[in-house]
C-alpha cells in the first residue's frame, strides 16, 4: 500500500525525470515571462517617475491614454493569452515527444 502512495507524489522542486521535468521547466519559464512583464514594467515606471524616462512614458499616448496605462490595461491581458498559447503548444510537443519514446520502447 505504501508503494501506491509513493508512485503518485508530485514535487515541483524535485520533479521526476522525463515528461514531468520538462513540464515543470516550461511552467517556470512561463511564470518568469509573466512576472518580468507584469512587475518589471511597473517597477520601471515607479523607479523612473521623476526622470526623463518616466515623464516620457506619461507624455507618450496610445489611443489617447498614457502609454503606461495602455500597457497595464491592454498589453498585459494580451500577453497572458500569448503565454497561454505558448504553454499549450510546448506541453503538446512535450507530450508527443514522450509518447513517441514510450511507444518505441514497447516494440
Amino acid at each position: 500500500m505504501s508503494s501506491h502512495k509513493d508512485r503518485y507524489q508530485v514535487n515541483l522542486f524535485r520533479p521526476k525525470k522525463g515528461q514531468m521535468r520538462d513540464e515543470v521547466l516550461i511552467i517556470l519559464a512561463i511564470l518568469l515571462g509573466w512576472g518580468i512583464c507584469t512587475f518589471g514594467f511597473q517597477f520601471f515606471v515607479a523607479a523612473s517617475a521623476g526622470t526623463g524616462a518616466g515623464s516620457l512614458l506619461t507624455r507618450l499616448t496610445f489611443f489617447n491614454l498614457p502609454l503606461h496605462f495602455w500597457f497595464t490595461a491592454q498589453f498585459l491581458p494580451l500577453w497572458f493569452i500569448v503565454l497561454c498559447v505558448i504553454f499549450n503548444l510546448y506541453v503538446d510537443r512535450i507530450t508527443g515527444n514522450h509518447r513517441r519514446k514510450r511507444d518505441r520502447s514497447y516494440e
